[in-house]
């Protein structure tokens, strides 16, 4: 980047602009405007989405630390006298992935992977719900090369940097052909008394405290991230975007990472405390304001004393977001041997160029941030006027109804069966899966692609298991953004009671297009509104007066290019769960030729927004499902329970496709190739059609269990108000079949199901 002309870009608007002049009592230097200038855009701020937020359910029995840090923390389980807490982040690199794929998507893992490790935590794990425009459409030629770029980039970040892949969620449509949506979660393991904050600590009001930062030297990567991610995207991204997009170094995250481990492990063990915030949006400035605001103190930051792999001007330094990066608070007796560490026992200026650990600066009792420049001060703002941004009260109004879709299909069941599995929803996500490290760390249990939801072994040595899964279904965004909240929690936690796992809380993170437009405002209310239900209606199983709460999120506007074509209203939530005997962890795929098999949750006319309207019949549909918490709690805890008690064979909810999606699903995932499965369809909602009957996104669960236990537990069910159906079983014949009214509705070969699904996506990611 050496020779570059630099040009300050400032998206204040004008009265932004006279406030931060009422706030100094004078006009801004170019580095006090450009530090408010970021940290009170919508991607740091929240501004327009703060007082939504609030209404959402952030406590409970199984919180230990809820939203306000980079990472919220679940009370997890105790094992041999420690108390262990699940870590958890979730972030957006929506922008920067679709200006350029690779490097956004790896540095969007890197980001969420330090929110992890700045609470003390081992990170254990990543999940990467992706959304990507029609690889079959007009733009289906740079869908599929941003979509090829982002798992690359994923893998190519989280695979060298020894963390698994446990999952993700993918679906494609021409909504994301200009936007896509790349979201990332981060999961680490923490023992509770060793959580760090990412402030100064209590004791940096009595002691001497300094500022450390530790990575790699400062450059002009990643100038104006957050403001490009707090702005509609241009239909062909220039320099200056693609500038704002970091730099990727997994590599040497990887030795820093191990090397805070050490630093936090000798602090514990002397009773050192320390504070550890990442650099993200913001750069330094940020971090540093944010740890000082915290702990009611201020900062000061010597920018001759900051480590620089290239002359860049002040208003750059105060707000770079080069990537690996950590800013630390540590006592001023601590400093040299935290120095010594990094610089010489971890050797970082011999694996990274200008990479080090220095001191740049001091905590102050004084509540400014302070900038020095050599004797110049280039700014002086109070730390509170910079963390305190504007809130914003939007106008909400409601987007007109989507046209209702007419759905009269009398066509052939196994057609469109094959029809499904073959679109780029239907079909597996395994090209994606061998892409990524599931096995790195030995902690696997359940493995992406042999559930909805994967389980690992956070503890070794201990039996309990963690959970985690991935959901959201923008075609029911489309349809009816409440409905879409609701719907994604209750997917969530259907894919963990089927692996056996009862919810322990969950994050969101919420994708929507211009919050300006009061109809695009109005779907992001009624999603957050949607999500609360949701929380409520499930409840924990333990306690179902508690919601399952959330920990922590994100927020990502502007979702849309400059010809206003907007994201469906994409909230996407990660639930995790925990299985107290992880070796009772149930997959989908069928296990025996002579089980039962037994669906829970009635059948509904729910065709709208399903994967059968788009394919099929061609249309989105009228309304999705309904949200039906008195039917989805019960089924949801006793699926749960069912599968902790070992009485479940296999286990798959109800979701996208349906009923015979499912099944297919569960066939094609079964190990032995001879296993078939044989259903009467007259046995289960013969009140509505029987499109709606197989193709339906009603919630369920379908179950395979020993033909001795199927009789108790359909009066398990009955006698907990679930709807409850014996609807065959499998058999030795390798194929699916359906019957209706006594002849084949559905005759197909296992072998060809299992084919059309793993061929459905090869063609888009050949050799990724």
């Amino acid at each position: 980047m050496s020779g570059r002309v630099w040009r300050q870009v400032i998206a204040l608007t004008p009265d932004e602009r006279r406030r931060v002049a009422v706030l100094l009592g004078r006009e801004p230097t170019p580095v006090e405007l450009q530090i408010f200038d970021l940290l009170w855009s919508e991607h740091c701020s929240y501004k327009s989405s703060r007082n939504a937020l609030k209404t959402l359910p952030v406590e409970g029995p199984t919180v230990l630390l809820g939203p306000g840090e980079d990472a919220g923390i679940l009370r997890f389980t105790e094992w041999e006298g420690r108390r262990y807490g699940i870590v958890v982040a979730h972030e957006s690199h929506n922008h920067p992935s679709q200006v350029v794929p690779m490097e956004g998507a790896a540095t969007g893992i890197g980001g969420v992977v330090r929110d992890v490790i700045c609470m003390g935590a081992e990170v254990i794990g990543v999940l990467d719900p992706l959304r990507f425009g029609d690889p079959e459409g007009r733009h289906s030629h740079r869908s599929r090369d941003i979509a090829r770029g982002v798992v690359k980039g994923i893998a190519g970040y989280a695979n060298p940097l020894g963390v698994p892949n446990l999952g993700g969620d993918l679906c494609f449509d021409a909504c994301y052909d200009d936007n896509c949506l790349v979201n990332v979660v981060a999961v680490g393991l923490v023992e509770e008394d060793r959580v760090l904050p990412s402030a100064v600590p209590a004791a940096g009001r009595k002691g001497d405290y300094r500022f450390v930062l530790v990575g790699k030297p400062t450059d002009g990567s990643g100038y104006g991230g957050a403001t490009l991610a707090s702005a509609v995207l241009e239909e062909e991204p220039g320099e200056e975007q693609k500038g704002a997009v970091q730099v990727p170094d997994p590599f040497l995250k990887r030795v820093l990472n191990v090397a805070l481990g050490d630093l936090f492990r000798r602090a514990a063990e002397r009773g050192i405390a320390l504070g550890c915030k990442d650099l993200g949006a913001g750069g330094l400035s940020c971090v540093a304001s944010e740890m000082a605001d915290k702990s009611g103190m201020g900062v000061e930051i010597d920018l001759d004393r900051l480590p620089l792999a290239e002359p860049v001007p002040d208003y750059v330094a105060a707000v770079a977001e080069t990537q690996e990066r950590y800013g630390l608070a540590v006592p001023a007796g601590f400093v040299e041997e935290t120095l010594r560490l990094f610089n010489e026992e971890y050797e970082l200026p011999s694996i990274y160029r200008g990479a080090r650990a220095a001191e740049i600066g001091r905590f102050t009792a004084e509540r400014a941030m302070r900038i020095l420049r050599g004797e110049k001060t280039v700014c002086d703002a109070p730390v509170e006027s910079i963390t305190c941004p504007v809130l914003l009260d939007r106008e909400a109004r409601p987007a007109p109804a989507p046209p209702e879709g007419v759905f009269s299909w009398d066509g052939d069941a196994a057609e469109a069966l094959l029809a499904m599995l073959a679109s780029p929803n239907g079909g597996s996500a395994e090209p994606l899966f061998r892409s990524y490290d599931t096995e790195v760390q030995g902690r696997a249990v359940i493995r992406p692609g042999e559930a909805d939801a994967s389980v690992i072994l956070p503890i070794p040595g201990c039996p309990v298991g963690l959970a985690a899964t991935v959901d959201g279904n923008p075609w029911y965004g489309r349809l009816d953004p409440r409905a879409a909240g609701a719907l994604a929690v209750a997917e969530g936690a259907r894919n963990l009671a089927a692996v056996g796992a009862r919810p322990l809380g969950m994050t969101d993170c919420l994708n929507y297009g211009n919050p300006e437009d009061p109809e695009v405002y109005h779907q992001f209310l009624e999603g957050v509104r949607g999500i609360r239900e949701g929380a409520e209606g499930i409840g924990l199983a333990e306690d179902p007066a508690s919601p399952i709460p959330i920990v922590s999120g994100n927020v990502s506007f502007y979702n849309e290019s400059s010809r206003g074509n907007a994201v469906a209203p994409s909230p996407i939530l990660c639930i995790l769960g925990i299985v107290h005997d992880a070796s009772r962890a149930v997959t989908m795929g069928l296990k025996r030729g002579e089980s039962r098999l037994i669906l829970f949750g009635e059948r509904y006319d729910d065709l709208g927004g399903s994967l059968f309207a788009r394919v099929v019949a061609g249309s989105l549909g009228g309304r999705p499902p309904l949200f039906r918490s008195d039917e989805e709690r019960p089924a949801i805890h006793l699926m749960s329970a069912l599968a902790g008690e070992g009485r479940i064979r296999a286990a798959h909810d109800i979701g996208q496709g349906g009923f015979l999606v499912a099944l297919a699903e569960m066939l094609s995932a079964a190990r032995d190739s001879e296993i078939g499965a044989r259903i009467d369809a007259d046995l289960f909602g013969s009140e509505v059609s029987l499109a709606a009957r197989l193709f339906g996104e009603s919630a369920g669960f379908l179950l395979e269990v020993d033909a001795a236990e199927a009789p108790a537990i359909l009066e398990r069910a009955t006698r907990a108000g679930i709807p409850a159906f014996g609807i065959g079983g499998t058999d030795r014949s390798g194929r699916l079949r359906v019957d209706r009214a006594g002849a084949a509705a559905v005759d197909l070969r296992a072998g060809r199901i299992r084919e059309t699904r793993r061929e459905a996506l090869a063609s888009l990611f050949p050799g990724v």
